[in-house]
């Protein structure tokens, strides 16, 4: 596995999420770069490693994606294995597409490992369904944050049937709600807030379009968090125990 990268997710931060793929790849790897939002225990699987962190974080200081991309040339072409061990999943708002590319076309071979993202472990964790027949025959994952600050074609998503992903959307809360009224959404649709997904102080709170804003507030919601929108957030386990009864 030696000069060559490999761009894992290393999925919403319980590491008993890894993929086994993961774990084989941190276990060889000379040097691992690591972003702020990953869970620090999953570096037991890589003590022979050099770890570097390499922090990149919505709202916060982050390491230029330019120099990440430039040491992890720099070390690949020392033939040394290199990781780049990024929370979630590297293709669902991680660039591991564009890091993919970049490295293929600077001549270093490289591997993107997929990790469970951060919505569908959240969702799953409050027995929320994000897809359920007769309900929701779809999901769309979404960021609020655009490369150029454009908007989002919110009326095609809140006509689509879809249940919403919304990541890194505690900041535009407002904005998101707004958009969403404009667009036609009714105002008691259901969302719910779920904070560090997967983890022991995972938090969630339910409410609904008309609340979103009082209830985010009185809930002192903060990043990281995702929110969920639609009509399978009023499902629970023992509603869908009911349907299928």
């Amino acid at each position: 596995m030696s000069n060559k990268v490999w761009l894992v997710g290393a999925g919403p931060g319980d590491p008993e999420l890894l993929t086994l793929k993961a774990v084989r790849a941190l276990s060889e790897a000379d040097v691992v770069m690591i972003d702020d939002l990953v869970n620090p225990a999953v570096l037991k699987h890589c003590p022979q490693a050099r770890v570097i962190k390499v922090g990149k974080r919505g709202g916060c200081r982050s390491t230029p994606q330019d120099f990440i991309q430039r040491l992890m040339l720099r070390y690949a072409r020392q033939g040394k294995c290199v990781v780049r061990l990024k929370g979630g999943d590297p293709c669902i708002f991680g660039r591991g597409t564009e890091e993919y590319d970049w490295l293929n076309a600077h001549g270093v071979e490289a591997e993107i490992v997929n990790g469970i993202t951060a919505g569908l472990a959240g969702a799953t964790n409050c027995a929320i369904p994000l897809t359920l027949r007769g309900i929701a025959r779809g999901v769309s994952l979404i960021t609020a944050h655009t490369e150029d600050g454009s908007d989002l074609n919110w009326q095609a998503l809140a006509d689509s049937g879809t249940t919403l992903l919304v990541y890194m959307g505690v900041a535009k809360l407002a904005d998101i709600r707004q958009q969403l009224l404009n667009a036609g959404m009714r105002v008691d649709m259901p969302i719910a807030m779920i904070e560090n997904a997967s983890l022991p102080e995972q938090r969630e709170c339910r409410s609904t379009l008309r609340r979103l804003l009082d209830d985010a507030h009185d809930f002192r919601l903060k990043s990281p968090a995702i929110m969920v929108i639609g009509e399978v957030v009023s499902q629970s386990t023992v509603q869908l125990k009911q349907l299928s009864a």
